[in-house]
C-alpha cells in the first residue's frame, strides 16, 4: 500500500500544496524550495524587479541552464573517456598481437 504524504511549500511568498511518495522525496523538494527562495531573494536584491513572476522565470532559466551546461560537460567528458579507452584498447591489442 502506498502512503502518499501531503506537504505545503512556500515559493516566492505563495503556498503550494503537494502530494509526494515518501520522506526522501520530501527532503529533496524542501532542498529545492530552499534553493529557489534563496535565488529569488538574490535576484530581488541585485536587480530592479517589478513582478515576482519575472524573478521566478529567471530562477527557472538559471536552474535549467545549469542542468543543460552540466549535461554538455558530462557528454564531452564521456566522449573524451571513450576516445581514451579506444586508444588504450588499440594499444593493448597491438602489444598482445
Amino acid at each position: 500500500m502506498i502512503n502518499n504524504l501531503k506537504i505545503k511549500v512556500t515559493i516566492g511568498d505563495r503556498v503550494y500544496p503537494l502530494t509526494i511518495k515518501d520522506e526522501s522525496e520530501e527532503e529533496g523538494i524542501r532542498k529545492a524550495v530552499k534553493k529557489i527562495n534563496e535565488m529569488v531573494k538574490q535576484f530581488e536584491q541585485n536587480y530592479e524587479v517589478r513582478d515576482k513572476q519575472d524573478v521566478l522565470a529567471m530562477c527557472a532559466l538559471q536552474f535549467a541552464s545549469q542542468k543543460e551546461v552540466k549535461n554538455v560537460h558530462e557528454n564531452q567528458d564521456s566522449k573524451q573517456l571513450e576516445s581514451k579507452l579506444l586508444e588504450l584498447n588499440e594499444l593493448l591489442n597491438s602489444h598482445l598481437a
